[in-house]
């Protein structure tokens, strides 16, 4: 089975590829195509994390459970939409924080993140894929195993990686990750239903540029308007 992903990422993830979950879950990827369910993201962009950030270019992992499943909004990349999309309310609260984090003038007027991307900052779903207008329907189906495998690639390595955890299913990884040489940050998850909850206030940009810059890496130039 030949998997269309950036070769880095191919070579260190090919024993996956192998695997039998790995082949199960292609497969029913592929039945529920040929039923006529429509799948996000589009085919071509299901690994487009990885397309934009070749594993030693990482930095910061951000990590989210399940791409949207709402018509032209998954394009691959965590909490982000396309240019042209209305920017999702977990995204809002994001560049409320971002804003307020960063002292910056304006919000971001859209919600594209390949800018971050092609920075470094890994944006990987723990689902790669979802049923239209069904949530959650591709959770438990061996996305899991494939992306757990990823984390531990990244945390084997990298170093001075910063991970950025936002809720509970996120915090759960932790263990996937070697604290004594990546940093990790935590907070409740950006939804409406918990921001309040200690979501805002958490600055997870300047923490993250500060952990970069202590250790010699580039920080992420965050603001999005002029991109």
């Amino acid at each position: 089975m030949d998997i269309k992903i950036e070769s880095s990422w191919k070579a260190a993830l090919n024993e996956e590829f192998s695997l039998p979950y790995f082949n199960n879950l292609i497969q029913f990827i592929k039945q529920e195509q040929q039923l006529g369910k429509k799948i996000y993201p589009p085919g071509k962009q299901i690994f487009n994390a990885f397309e934009h950030t070749p594993l030693a270019q990482v930095k910061v992992v951000i990590l989210g459970q399940d791409p949207y499943h709402g018509p032209g909004q998954a394009n691959g990349l965590c909490f982000s939409v396309n240019k042209g999309i209305a920017i999702p309310p977990s995204l809002k609260n994001i560049f409320k924080e971002l804003q307020q984090d960063l002292s910056l003038v304006q919000t971001p007027n859209h919600g594209d993140l390949s800018n971050w991307a092609d920075q470094g900052v890994f944006l990987l779903n723990a689902t790669l894929t979802v049923e239209a207008h069904l949530a959650g329907s591709h959770q438990k189906r061996g996305w899991e195993f494939f992306t757990d495998a990823v984390i531990q690639k990244i945390s084997d390595h990298q170093t001075h990686c910063v991970f950025i955890l936002w809720g509970n299913y996120a915090k759960s990884k932790q263990v996937l990750i070697d604290q004594q040489k990546h940093l990790v940050l935590t907070a409740v998850h950006p939804s409406p239903l918990s921001a309040y909850q200690g979501f805002f206030g958490s600055k997870p940009f300047s923490k993250t540029n500060h952990w970069l810059e202590l250790n010699g890496i580039s920080p992420i130039n965050w603001q999005l308007n002029d991109q």
